[in-house]
Order: C-alpha cells, then sequence, then structure tokens
C-alpha cells in the first residue's frame, strides 16, 4: 500500500557505513517486490547479492549515499559512483548511479526522483561531465524518472536476471 506523506516530513542525507543494516533491510524488503516476475533462478541469484554485505560495504566506500528518512526509518537510497570507478557496464570517464531504491510503501512521493537529483548535483559539484545508470524492463517508473530528469538511451545490454537491461546517460 502506498502512503501518502507530507513531503516536508521526509528528510534527505548522506548516509554512513552505519546505516548499512537499514540500507540492506531496505534493498531486500524492496526488491522483493520484484520475486514474481523473475525466475526461481534469477530471483535466488539477486536476493543472494542484496544481502551480501561486501556490496554494500565497497559501495559506502566508494561512493556517496544519499538516504531519504520518514519517522527515524531509511525509506530510499541510492549511490553516487565518481568517475574512475569502471565496471563491465560503466566507462572509466563517466560517474554513475547505483541502486536507487524507494520503499514500496513511499512509491509516489517524488523519493526516487529527488535521490536521482542529489546524485546529479553531487556530480555536478565534482565537476563531473557524465553521469550513467542502468535500469531494466521492470522499472518502467524509474526510467520515466530518469528520461524526465534528461538522461537518454545509449544501448541495450546485456541481459541480466533474464531480463532486459538499459544504459542510460546524461551530460552535465
Amino acid at each position: 500500500m502506498n502512503r501518502s506523506v507530507d513531503s516536508e516530513n521526509i528528510t534527505f542525507r548522506v548516509g554512513t557505513e552505519s546505516d548499512l543494516p537499514s540500507c540492506k533491510k531496505l534493498a531486500i524488503e524492496t526488491w522483493s517486490l520484484y520475486e514474481k516476475e523473475l525466475s526461481e533462478e534469477a530471483w535466488l541469484e539477486l536476493i543472494q547479492n542484496l544481502k551480501d554485505e561486501v556490496l554494500y560495504q565497497n559501495l559506502f566506500r566508494q561512493a556517496v549515499c544519499f538516504v531519504a528518512e520518514y519517522s527515524n526509518q531509511i525509506i530510499g537510497m541510492a549511490f553516487w559512483v565518481p568517475k574512475g570507478n569502471p565496471t563491465e557496464i560503466y566507462d572509466e570517464s563517466w560517474s554513475y548511479i547505483r541502486f536507487v531504491t524507494v520503499h514500496t510503501d513511499y512509491f509516489g512521493n517524488g523519493i526516487g526522483s529527488k535521490l536521482t537529483k542529489l546524485c546529479i548535483e553531487q556530480a555536478q559539484k565534482n565537476d563531473e561531465s557524465y553521469i550513467a545508470l542502468h535500469t531494466s524492463e521492470m522499472m518502467q517508473t524509474a526510467i520515466k524518472i530518469y528520461e524526465k530528469l534528461g538522461f537518454t538511451l545509449l544501448k541495450e545490454i546485456d541481459k541480466r536476471l533474464g531480463k532486459r537491461y538499459f544504459l542510460y546517460l546524461k551530460e552535465l
């Protein structure tokens, strides 16, 4: 059930490694929404990744984490990674966004959009030229948010978890 909340009571801040347990819990709860859309094998792979403590530790060390809080609970998160951290998806000259996650109870309150904007603002403060992200066919609402914020589809990338994935890029 989506909760309409007074946006003035949602706070956004930079997350710290002490937020790791709450962020991990948020990811597991939220991404469970996709369990029925995935094969059993793909779901087991995803949930194993979401439970991987090292994944979060690495993100907190490498990236700037932004969190959204409501009633003293983390209800959203996003990680902004500066350029110089290439992956099989991201070019070395790009900064990029990872793990934009909003608890399903709070969909429709602009939290994902605000978290993405905070990442864009951080990239601009860091004098980045580009910011990228990847997303999947399962996340149509997120795709609309990213396109509204000026991200353009660069290409379709290799399937993950049996689903189509797309790489988006925004010039800053």
